[in-house]
């Protein structure tokens, strides 16, 4: 939109929604981390700015659109579009695309983010439609998630540091993954299966996006069980808020054992930064990792046994233990990729992987080919292709 761009942005109800916390939030912590970062001396940049501001974030707001699953967008008559709910996050689709011209018609479905089947929270994957290609995410194209029970893989590595009177931090998305694994721990709290502590979600934007789930809980995107409670609530209690510095900063005094979780999800940025940066010399604290981390993210670099870590210009000592809750990605592995690509009425004729480092992309591919998908190809960067209407299929151009 900054650079120019002046049509509307489509999206879900709940996506809308979501989007407005997420890049104002984003606008924020960009324009303080660039202004820490000047004040501080710290960055290469001179001076640091931020990716994008407040301003361009409201504009491109403004040109936010809200179409409903499974209502045809006809933007004119050869091309036409819908959502459906594709199980990762609130609000989350996979879009299916039908264009035509005077040679034909096709249909192509891209897939999103792939949501994960039988989890709390969120609905399973619509199963995507006929289709002549399927663009296909493959974020853990080639690694399947831990299939112990969620409630055990979070209780055992929390239950140590609990006893031994240790803090946990969780690093954790502030969309979905803050929400679930919040939920998790009061059921495993209110079962007995832990002991009551104090649990502190430390993020504006976590906050801000807990509210928006509360208000879709009954609905047909979201996992009816998770408002089952008698109070309605998504947490019913001892759960604590923090939204201003103010209420960041008396973590700072507060011993354990208690539970902090704090955006970002990868370690980037944000207020988790700051208890990261206070709690890793201490042995008796966990860092519980929640989610896929990126390569080239302090995340990936503390679950690939980092000693240290580089935060606001300092090396930081990490003695704290290091574990990763692999069961909690929101994202499908390789094995329910492939079950959602087959799912719908016929094996696509043509799929397109996308969405995932080279390794999983070729892990991906060969998984689809094993299981009867005709072509499964992992396009170059710039490689165009053409939807031949006779045969049915693509041609590299």
């Amino acid at each position: 939109v900054r650079e120019g761009y002046r049509g509307p942005i489509y999206a879900t109800p709940a996506t809308v929604e979501l989007a407005e916390v997420l890049l104002l939030d984003a606008a924020r912590l960009q324009e303080e981390d660039a202004e820490y970062a000047n004040r501080k001396g710290y960055s290469k940049h001179h001076p640091a700015l931020p990716l994008f501001t407040t301003a361009d974030a409201e504009s491109a707001l403004k040109r936010m659109k809200a179409i409903d699953f499974d209502e045809w967008l006809d933007l004119d008559s050869s091309f036409s579009a819908r959502f459906q709910s594709a199980g990762h996050i609130l609000g989350s689709s996979h879009i299916e695309v039908r264009a035509s011209d005077a040679e034909g018609r096709a249909t192509v479905v891209f897939s999103g983010d792939v949501g994960r089947y039988n989890m709390p929270l969120h609905i399973d994957p619509v199963p995507p439609p006929p289709c002549d290609a399927l663009v296909l995410e493959s974020t853990y194209g080639d690694r399947l998630h831990d299939e112990a029970a969620l409630q055990e893989q979070l209780r055992r590595p929390l239950m140590d540091t609990i006893r031994r009177g240790g803090t946990v931090l969780i690093p954790a998305f502030a969309v979905a993954r803050v929400q679930l694994v919040t939920l998790m721990l009061r059921q495993l709290m209110e079962s007995g299966a832990l002991p009551e502590v104090p649990i502190h979600i430390d993020s504006p934007m976590a906050v801000d996006v807990t509210r928006i789930y509360q208000r879709y809980l009954g609905s047909d995107e979201l996992d009816r069980e998770a408002g089952a409670h008698a109070s309605g609530a998504l947490f019913p209690r001892h759960v604590r808020f923090h939204r201003s510095v103010e209420e960041s900063r008396a973590l700072n005094d507060l011993p354990g054992p208690r539970i902090i979780i704090s955006s970002s999800g990868m370690l980037t940025g944000g207020r988790v930064l700051h208890h990261l940066r206070r709690l890793a010399g201490n042995p008796s604290n966990l860092i519980a990792l929640a989610g896929y981390q990126a390569a080239g993210t302090r995340g990936r670099a503390l679950q690939d046994g980092a000693t240290t870590l580089r935060m606001h210009g300092e090396d930081i000592t990490i003695r704290a233990r290091v574990v990763s809750l692999d069961g909690f990605s929101a994202h499908a592995d390789a094995a329910e990729l492939a079950r959602w690509a087959l799912s719908g009425p016929g094996v696509p004729e043509t799929v397109f992987l996308a969405h995932g480092e080279p390794e999983a992309q070729q892990a991906l591919a060969a998984r689809l080919k094993e299981a009867s998908v005709p072509q499964a190809l992992v396009p170059r960067l710039g490689q165009e292709f053409t939807f031949v209407s006779a045969s049915r299929r693509w041609r590299s151009s």
